[in-house]
């Protein structure tokens, strides 16, 4: 039984017609017909019944088109990923993740992973959300872990890792710092530090500006460990991606739920791939930094 054989059966089922599956197969009706005859006569039973111009299926041709779709799929499944490692695509892959991120799971995931498969290299690159975003989109990237700010698209898997509460860093100075949480609206006398490229400032303060809702002067640092150290010297608060498990406060700094009426502002984060870059790689990494991120 030929692989080509059961396409043929499957087309002529779907397009519920011998001549458009013929067309769809790029053959004759005759040939066409001629395979799924010889695969009548090679598995001994029916599996359509002919009735003039029109066929019905079987229950032994039922059976077969169901399981022979499943095989179909696996069959070019095996071909895109062996095409794929011949051409050295899955030697290895990108992360991008948020240039503020300081948890713990994702060093932790990319050493597992290495672990696991020391045969596939992975690269790390930082971004603020919109080059994260565009490195995505432009094949800069294979996975990025980031913070939901627009709707799930259909080109993407949308692999939501957890929603997890926001917190500001401060200093130990700050008349704020001997607070369980602060209100949003008690930082907007206070300058807000953010993480950022230069090209990026403006994309930044916008979205902490307008959704929100961060008020007051924005300072923009180009890593996070030195916003910190803007912290500690009073210049502002910092606001943290608590995506994991942080590390300790310092004794010079204080880390604050950030709250908003009395709650805590909650944001969703998630792992972003192209689905037609999606590969067993890549959904094992994601798997991997949720089963991580989740037992926190």
């Amino acid at each position: 039984m030929l692989l080509r054989q059961m396409k043929y059966f499957a087309a002529v089922v779907d397009c519920k017609s011998f001549t458009e599956a013929a067309e769809q197969c790029y053959i004759s009706q005759s040939a066409i017909s001629q395979q799924i005859q010889a695969l009548e006569k090679e598995l001994g039973v029916k599996l359509l019944c002919r009735e003039n111009r029109r066929f019905s299926l079987t229950p032994a041709g039922e059976y077969f088109y169901s399981h022979c779709k499943n095989m179909l799929e696996e069959a070019e499944e095996i071909r895109r990923e062996t095409i794929r490692i011949g051409r050295d695509e899955e030697s290895g892959f990108r992360i991008g993740f948020l240039r503020c991120y300081g948890g713990q799971e994702l060093h932790q995931a990319v050493a597992q992973f290495s672990q696991l498969y020391p045969e596939i290299s992975v690269d790390i690159v930082q971004g603020t959300h919109e080059e994260l975003y565009d490195l995505l989109r432009f094949g800069g990237v294979d996975l990025v872990l980031n913070d939901q700010r627009r709707a799930f698209s259909d080109e993407y898997v949308n692999f939501e890792l957890l929603k997890c509460g926001c917190y500001v860093e401060l200093s130990a100075n700050n008349p704020l710092s001997d607070r369980r949480q602060v209100e949003l609206c008690e930082l907007k006398r206070q300058p807000c530090i953010l993480v950022s490229s230069k090209e990026q400032q403006k994309a930044e303060k916008e979205y902490y500006q307008n959704t929100l809702g961060f008020g007051g002067r924005f300072l923009f640092v180009e890593s996070l460990e030195e916003g910190r150290l803007m912290v500690v010297g009073n210049r502002g608060f910092l606001p943290i991606e608590s995506v994991g498990t942080l590390p300790p406060e310092s004794l010079s700094a204080r880390r604050l739920p950030l709250c908003r009426e009395g709650k805590q502002i909650q944001r969703n984060y998630c792992a972003f791939w192209r689905k037609e870059r999606s590969n067993y790689y890549i959904e094992e990494f994601a798997e991997l930094l949720r089963a991580l991120l989740q037992k926190k």
